[in-house]
Formats: structure tokens, sequence, C-alpha cells
């Protein structure tokens, strides 16, 4: 009884300090928020799990749990706005490539698929064994991949390429391959480009502006607004394998130009008005 009555004291007081440390703790405040975000994901995998095991592998499934899982955005305090959504609407099969800054980009990705419907994405197979995250992603149809492979992988890619082409789905890659926050676009892999042109899918590019909100080395998340914008679709009829270097090139220009306007977008907004007459 002493015992029990101990831990009941010990959780009371948790709980109690629990506004404090947030408040005042910008450590606490940023662990907490990625504890609540994986922490709502893996539950909501856990309830969906047995849902999507009666269309195992299907794209639709996303949209279930895009669903449950898009509201934690509201709850990290994190706003997106949809550009150029009607390039994201239209039924067809493409290789969406977009840039890559933080697992927030996954809430992001849920605010689109409703609109994109049939997306499914080229993931590292790592994540796979992260269940029942990982186990729900296969259920939803992700294709894992061993980024140490490259020939390995582009193979994975290409079988499952015939499949959305004739489906009409969406396929969509991180070229930078690493998420990384530093303000910037970092340089492409080839992998993207080369399974657009042997399919002769068009690239759709689509630019997070950045996470300026955010800081790993500061430990700092804080409540920010992301502009989503997707770019009209590059066409790769008539390219061959000679041509990937200038298509990752040409995408890859696109994407910065965008990157950084919406950049600007956002920091003008943010500016101080000045008060009239002044």
């Amino acid at each position: 009884m002493p015992s029990s009555l101990s831990f009941e004291v010990l959780l009371v007081a948790f709980v109690l300090i629990l506004p404090f440390l947030y408040e005042t703790s910008r450590t606490f405040r940023y662990y907490f928020k990625f504890l609540m975000y994986y922490g709502i994901v893996m539950i909501n995998a856990v309830i969906l799990i047995p849902v999507m095991m009666f269309r195992s592998r299907n794209v639709k499934n996303l949209l279930l749990a895009s669903s449950f899982c898009h509201h934690v955005s509201t709850l990290l305090g994190i706003r997106w706005q949809i550009k150029g959504r009607e390039h994201l609407e239209k039924e067809r099969a493409c290789i969406i490539v977009a840039n890559h800054q933080s697992s927030l980009d996954i809430l992001g990705m849920f605010d689109l698929w409703p609109i994109m419907d049939k997306c499914t994405v080229v993931a590292k197979k790592e994540i796979f064994y992260a269940w029942p995250f990982g186990l729900a992603a296969w259920l939803c149809g992700l294709i894992f991949i061993d980024r140490m492979n490259s020939e390995k992988a582009r193979s994975v890619i290409n079988t499952a390429v015939e499949n959305l082409k004739e489906n009409k789905i969406k396929l969509w890659i991180f070229p930078e391959g690493t998420r990384r926050n530093t303000g910037e676009i970092h340089s492409f892999k080839k992998g993207a480009f080369h399974v657009a042109i042997n399919a002769q899918l068009p690239i759709l590019p689509v630019v997070y502006s950045s996470y300026y909100f955010m800081s790993k080395p500061e430990k700092r998340l804080d409540p920010g607004r992301i502009i989503i914008t997707a770019l009209p679709p590059i066409s790769t009829k008539g390219l061959d394998v000679k041509d990937v270097p200038d298509l990752m090139e040409k995408t890859r220009s696109l994407m910065i130009d965008v990157f950084q306007s919406t950049n600007q977008e956002i920091q003008l907004s943010m500016a101080p008005k000045e008060e009239n007459g002044q």
C-alpha cells in the first residue's frame, strides 16, 4: 500500500510540474512535442492496422492514416499553406520529388494526401522495422529500399513503377536522400530521375519552405508556418539516361528558386507592420 501511494504522489507531482516545464524549458518543450508527435502516430498505427489488413498494400490506406494524423500539426502549432494544388489533384502516374528537411515533412504530406488521392512513398528499409508504424506503412503500400545498395533499390522501384503506371498512382521520392534542416536544398541523387526517364513519367517538383521555427542544435520547435508549393510537371518524354544530369539540375534549380521566394514571402509576413504615419 505505501509503495502504491508513493507512486500516485509522484505521478500527481509529475502531472502538476509538466505545464511549468513546458512553459519554462525550451529543451523540454522540444522533446515533448516530438514525443507527442511520434506517440500519436504510433497509437494511430495500432488502431488502424486491423482495418488496413482488409486491403493490404493498398495506397488508399494512406488517406485513412492522414485523416487520423493530420491534426498533429495543430497540436504542434504548425500551419501548412498549399500552392499549386491543381498539379497534385490530377489523376496520373508521376514521380514527385520533394526537398527533405525533417520528419515533420510527413505531417505536411498528411495534409497533401487528400489532394493527391493515390500516392505512395519510397522509404529507407529501416523504417519498416519501427513497428507498429513500419507495419502500418507497409500495409499502406510504401516502397522500402536499401539505400546502401543503389542497384537493388533502383530495381525494386522500377518493378513497382509498372503497377503505379497502370493504376495512375503517384510516387513520392526525396532525392536529397537524408533530411537536413540547414536552410538550403542540397544536391540530388540520380535515382528518382533514372526511374522517371525509364518509365517515361513526368517529374512533379514539390517544395517545402524553410523550417525557420525549428533547430535541432538549439532544441527549439516553435509554432510556425510552411508553404508547400507543387510546380507544373516536367515531361521526360523522349529523354534517355544521358539526359539525367540535365533533368536533375533543371528540377533542382526550379525548386531552389521557389524555396527562396517562399522563404522570403514568409519572412515578409512575419515582419512587424509599420504604424500608419510613421
